[in-house]
């Protein structure tokens, strides 16, 4: 477009004036510095209108907007002055048609441009004559590993955050003090892509181990607390130059004059991290407004959140607290639980026992060299720290195997009557009879009773809190009382596969069979729909096409045979089976598919990165 737009100046004639309609982009961005600083010092500038996104009629969505704008090809007088106006809030082509006529019009002198951050195009008026943001802080871009299906994982897909994943800070929908916590990187494949191909970068190193300002680089740019960890590259951060400044900015950056003033200077839909310091910062005054409004700083780190990496795992206080519930009968324990128990295992280790001390930074991801893998446990808020310890005293009626039957089978309590009992433990002196149904109310349950929530619903809330990536698995056989069971997913190897089928399906299935021998009504049909899970079940164990594990960036000799999950490939690979095969309660939205990512050299599927192909058993053997 900036091509475009020379030649317009090569075509015209000395004194003549263009016009057109070109993307705003070049207006902002710091790469075309030197280009507006040539412009503004060699061309006279008429008039700049933006247009916004929804300026043509033929063209839907938020990706184009565009400014109109009027140049004349001559040197500029050092009193030139150039007008603007923004009609870019006018929701379509008929309100900024409109606009145009009746807008108010700025006036700005073009040679004071020069003096705005990076020769910006400021139609709002001239930066005030404050310090720049940046004299305080510096704004670092984050982590793109260029092929997030391989290296981005939510961090509820792995058992345990070791070293060769870090804690990934994402965005936020909404400012709040600790959110955007879900993400985790897988750090140490990413490496070696970067040794073999030099494709990936790793940025913002510069922010790891200090304490600043995650800002989610798209529409009003909300911001959360970061607490030194790597940024995905859709949240830059601000690192305070002095760490007396992190809480004045954090007001600033909380405040409606943030987004205002970034939105000055760059009207991209997604705001580059070199814009986020460009902006005018009274110091004093966002000083006094931290000591009034935080006179004993900023919160410690805390979430109830079960999304989020700092969740304490106590089920009471939640949101979703059957959800929580669930999950820690299943035997899943949350990133802050694991990084406390190492802690505490470790305050117990003699400081002479090297081995021990290296143990200890191994299994818990807390290397004091990789603070941008580390979520700083000893950093936690008392109350959450406290939960975290309550709630250790009903670990002992957690799952080994990770399987739980909603109907009873294998001389196991029924699910409902097994939620129940843990619920009652947990809530103590708090639990009454109401207590069931204020809980399924508060997940805003249709059912009336824990038995019909865990057959209908648990699933459903399940994929969608955890962002259809779901650890904890439906597996049912199609039929409202018959065969139901969940499973933790971390826990579900080939053993416990096996078990599943043999043991406690194979337990529903003898009941079946008694059943049916005793003439009891409706025993041929719940027979007939467990045989047919358990076949599926045996095809998925077996793994042959299209009941295979197939995950892109592998080569084929590393390919699974059979159930062999690697929890390190992700949910959406590794539950690719029991889609295919139909057993799970309800749909979700998993796509498999052509993504961004690389097939690994010498792979004979081609340079098509598809997620969706099979292989068969045979063609993985011959890789071996």
């Amino acid at each position: 477009a900036t091509v475009f737009l020379e030649r317009l100046f090569k075509t015209a004639n000395s004194n003549g004036t263009i016009c057109t309609v070109i993307p705003q982009n070049w207006l902002f961005l710091t790469t075309y510095k030197k280009y507006r600083e040539k412009l503004l010092k060699n061309e006279s500038w008429n008039f700049v209108a933006r247009l916004g996104s929804g300026a043509f009629s033929q063209i839907s969505g938020e990706v184009v907007k565009a400014i109109l704008i009027s140049l004349s090809h001559q040197k500029p007088i050092a009193e030139h002055s150039l007008v603007g106006l923004d009609v870019a809030e006018a929701p379509n082509t008929a309100a900024k048609e409109e606009a145009l006529k009746t807008r108010e019009i700025k006036t700005v002198n073009q040679k004071a441009q020069l003096g705005n951050p990076d020769a910006r195009i400021i139609i709002e008026g001239p930066v005030i004559a404050l310090h720049l943001l940046s004299k305080y802080a510096d704004a670092y871009q984050g982590i793109s590993p260029a092929d997030f299906p391989k290296f981005g994982r939510n961090f509820w897909e792995i058992i345990e955050i070791d070293n060769s994943w870090w804690l990934w800070q994402s965005t936020v929908k909404e400012t709040k003090y600790f959110g955007g916590k879900e993400l985790i990187l897988w750090y140490s494949e990413l490496q070696k892509k970067i040794k073999d191909e030099g494709t990936a970068y790793i940025r913002g190193t510069e922010g790891w181990g200090k304490d600043g300002i995650s800002v989610s680089a798209m529409s009003y740019l909300p911001v959360t607390i970061s607490k030194g960890q790597s940024n995905d590259t859709n949240a830059a951060v601000i690192i305070p130059k002095d760490k007396t400044f992190l809480l004045p900015i954090w007001c600033f950056c909380t405040s409606t004059f943030y987004n205002e003033e970034v939105r000055k200077i760059d009207q991209t839909l997604k705001v580059t991290n070199a814009s986020l310091t460009k902006v005018p910062f009274d110091l004093e005054y966002w000083q006094n407004v931290a000591n009034e409004k935080y006179p004993n700083g900023l919160p410690k780190p805390y979430s109830d959140d079960p999304t989020q990496w700092l969740f304490h795992g106590h089920p009471i206080k939640t949101d979703n607290p059957l959800q929580v519930a669930l999950a820690r009968i299943l035997g899943y324990r949350w990133p802050a639980e694991v990084e406390a128990k190492v802690e505490a295992a470790s305050s117990g280790l003699n400081s002479n026992n090297a081995a021990g001390s290296s143990d200890y930074v191994t299994s818990s991801g807390l290397n004091s060299n990789n603070a941008a893998g580390s979520s700083d446990y000893d950093t936690l808020a008392p109350e959450a720290k406290e939960l975290i310890e309550a709630v250790k005293a009903f670990d002992h009626l957690s799952d080994e195997d990770g399987i739980f039957c909603i109907p009873s089978v294998n001389a196991e309590q029924a699910g409902a009557e097994r939620l129940r009992e843990y619920l009652q433990q947990v809530f103590g002196n708090e639990w009454n009879s109401q207590t069931i149904l204020q809980l399924l109310q508060k997940v805003e349950a249709a059912s009336s009773s824990l038995e019909d929530y865990l057959r209908n619903e648990f699933f459903v809330q399940h994929c969608k809190v955890f962002q259809n990536r779901p650890f904890i698995w439906h597996i049912w056989d199609g039929r409202k009382d018959g065969f139901s069971v969940l499973v933790n997913y971390h826990k579900l190897d080939k053993d416990n596969l096996s078990k599943l089928i043999y043991t406690y399906l194979g337990d529903w299935i003898r009941l079946c069979e008694a059943k049916k021998k005793a003439g009891e009504s409706g025993a041929d049909g719940l027979l007939s729909a467990a045989l047919k899970l358990k076949v599926n079940l045996e095809a998925i164990l077996q793994g042959e096409d299209p009941y295979d594990i197939f995950v892109r960036w592998k080569p084929l000799a590393q390919q699974p045979i059979g159930w062999e999950a690697d929890l390190n490939d992700g949910v959406r690979l590794n539950i690719r089976p029991f889609v295919q095969a139909g057993v799970l309660r309800n749909k979700f939205n998993v796509k498999w598919g052509v993504d961004r990512g690389k097939n690994p050299p010498g792979s004979h599927w081609g340079e098509v990165r598809d997620n969706d192909k099979h292989l068969s058993l045979e063609e993985k053997r011959e890789g071996e």
